[in-house]
């Protein structure tokens, strides 16, 4: 690697320029035992964010229609209650949010496969308070689905 290279090496991100000096870091989901696509491999971040958008979209739908019958901040406060609701009853339950099922996408724990309602309730907190799911790992998982050892996983 010349100099170029080495100074022009921050457009292109850090992992480009360690897979250009000769890094595997392999495919998402890897060290997970995932596949690399297809049923059971990771979900994209394009998905995911799709799947919450139309949850909130929901619960937001319900806030503003059953409960405040009006747009304020007390909309947005039921519609968080009622996404946490959702959340931990529908992960913990079937794997998957409304939202998750129409974008094709699984909630399972590592381990067992299934998530127990202890880890949709640990997960759906930690996605409730907004900072967790943006930080993510080398695989794309936030880190409320490390701390609930989860993922999100294509169906």
């Amino acid at each position: 690697m010349d100099n170029r290279q080495a100074l022009g090496s921050w457009l292109s991100g850090p992992r480009a320029a360690m897979e250009d000096a000769g890094a595997d870091f392999g495919y998402r989901g890897e060290q997970l035992g995932l596949p690399e696509s297809g049923p059971g491999s990771i979900a994209r971040p394009g998905r995911r964010l799709g799947a919450l958008a139309v949850d909130w979209g929901l619960c937001l739908l319900i806030a503003y229609g059953l409960i405040t019958d009006g747009y304020g901040q007390a909309t947005s406060n039921w519609a968080l209650l009622i996404f946490f609701v959702t959340g931990v009853l529908t992960v913990g339950t079937l794997g998957f949010t409304p939202g998750k099922r129409l974008f094709g996408l699984r909630v399972v724990a590592l381990d067992t496969g299934t998530v127990n309602p202890m880890r949709a309730l640990l997960r759906t907190a930690l996605l409730c308070l907004a900072l967790p799911p943006l930080i993510w790992d080398r695989d794309g998982r936030g880190l409320h689905d490390r701390l609930a050892k989860t993922v999100e996983v294509r169906i």
